[in-house]
């Protein structure tokens, strides 16, 4: 691996409604635009449900965790993922070096909604294999 190496493009599937409302179940999330399209109307956020950011999240860390370990993920939310999106994950590294005993690689990482409008944006450190 090396800078300017691309990560992905790793394509998530639809985003569906049942994982959202395992996932408020486990954060103890009750708000309402994750589980009842009604709410979410009412709220002036469209009819489709909003996903839950860790979700979002750990699509990101999917792809990520096929490079390498992840040693620190930075991210800034930058929209809404909405219940039938399409995503896409990728990212391109940016730097490679030896620290605290180990190879690492610093990318920088995005989510995008397939028409091309970015989600996630931010920075990974990955510790990878040698080359």
């Amino acid at each position: 691996m090396k800078p300017g190496d691309v990560l992905g493009p790793s394509p998530v599937g639809s985003i569906e409604a049942a994982p959202m409302r395992v996932m408020s179940d486990l954060l103890r999330d009750p708000n309402p635009i994750h589980l009842d399209r009604a709410a979410t109307r009412r709220l002036g956020l469209g009819d489709r449900l909003v996903n839950p950011g860790p979700i979002n999240m750990g699509h990101l860390m999917e792809m990520l965790g096929r490079v390498g370990a992840i040693r620190r993920l930075t991210l800034r939310h930058l929209g809404t993922v909405r219940e039938g999106d399409r995503l896409v994950a990728g990212g391109i590294v940016r730097s490679v070096e030896d620290a605290a005993g180990e190879r690492r690689a610093t990318c920088e990482v995005w989510l995008d909604r397939d028409d091309g409008e970015r989600l996630l944006a931010g920075t990974a450190v990955l510790a990878i294999g040698d080359d």
